[in-house]
């Protein structure tokens, strides 16, 4: 048998790998927008400094599993009852349930990783400021 073509190592914090349903996978950049709705389970691997730039997401195909490498992150779940923080401190894991709106807060320069299910996921826009212009 001949050898099997294979990509080269690449950073998770600097591209992402699609994981298909049909056990395929792929790896795509998303530095820019329309990179691939992915039918399975997008992996990524973010550094943070600050808050991501929406209001907040949900993913209906799926759980979502977040796992803190390291820093400190609070994960905010709008549930029926209000808000609810949970806090991730270093080498935690969590898991989102599937259409549960949330948002990451980011406590300490962090580093996570994160399983989204897809292809769908719906993102709300930052609010804007008390006397800000939309």
């Amino acid at each position: 048998m001949g050898s099997v073509a294979t990509r080269p190592p690449f950073a998770l914090s600097d591209l992402m790998a699609g994981l298909h349903r049909d056990g395929s996978a792929e790896v795509f950049d998303d530095s820019h927008a329309g990179h691939p709705s992915i039918d399975g389970l997008t992996v990524g691997a973010a550094r943070m400094t600050h808050d991501p730039p929406h209001g907040g997401e949900r993913h209906p195909d799926g759980d979502e599993l977040l796992y803190l490498v390291s820093g400190a992150v609070d994960v905010v779940l709008e549930e029926s009852g209000g808000e609810r923080t949970v806090a991730l401190e270093s080498g935690q894991a969590f898991i989102v349930p599937r259409g549960l709106w949330h948002r990451v807060h980011v406590r300490a320069p962090s580093h996570l990783v994160f399983l989204t299910p897809g292809p769908g996921a719906e993102h709300r826009p930052l609010p804007t400021p008390a006397g800000g212009r939309s």
